[in-house]
């Protein structure tokens, strides 16, 4: 009888912890990230989308749109404005600018995470997987067009809120992309 009590407690004790986690939208047309759990906004951030619009495609450099999940999470300790290149710690500090400018360089900087797309044939598959896309939420050292789209298909966030994001996520965080 105790144990059935404990197991069932348990069972319950899980499925709240679950149900608490929290879960990112990112809605392309204010061009902002929400950090939700339980039906509410905790926090949100403005982002910077795909200057080339919506899609999935690949190298059309489109933001890919529906459901995915952080499958990987890389710089956890570098320095803010740390520049990484194909996912690797530089060790270089990018120059930031704050003003609306695209520059030659496109940066991924401070922290990765790196999103895999969940639905067959909208966003995971041949020719149109988010993972195989390199699709990232990132810091960027062109800080000045967050607001703006001007990305080349991930979501770029000022860099302390990238780092203030990958604080608060996991592998396994949901992520929905829309318009």
């Amino acid at each position: 009888m105790y144990q059935k009590t404990f197991i069932i407690f348990f069972l319950s004790i899980s499925l709240n912890l679950a149900s608490s986690e929290v879960a990112l939208e990112i809605d392309i047309s204010e061009q902002r990230l929400y950090v939700m759990k339980d039906n509410g906004i905790l926090s949100s951030y403005p982002i910077s989308s795909s200057e080339y619009g919506e899609g999935s495609t690949a190298n059309s450099f489109k933001t890919p749109l529906g459901d995915h999940v952080i499958k990987e999470m890389i710089g956890d300790g570098a320095k803010i404005n740390t520049i990484f290149k194909s996912r690797i710690n530089t060790s270089r500090q990018a120059e930031i600018i704050d003003h609306p400018l695209d520059s030659d360089d496109d940066y991924v900087t401070s922290r990765i995470m790196w999103l895999d797309g969940i639905e067959p044939g909208i966003n995971k598959g041949k020719g149109i997987d988010s993972f195989n896309r390199y699709i990232y939420i990132h810091g960027t050292h062109e800080e000045g067009l967050i607001g703006l789209k001007a990305s080349h298909g991930c979501i770029r966030m000022f860099n302390s809120d990238a780092i203030d994001l990958f604080n608060v996520v996991k592998k396994g965080t949901k992520v929905q992309i829309r318009t």
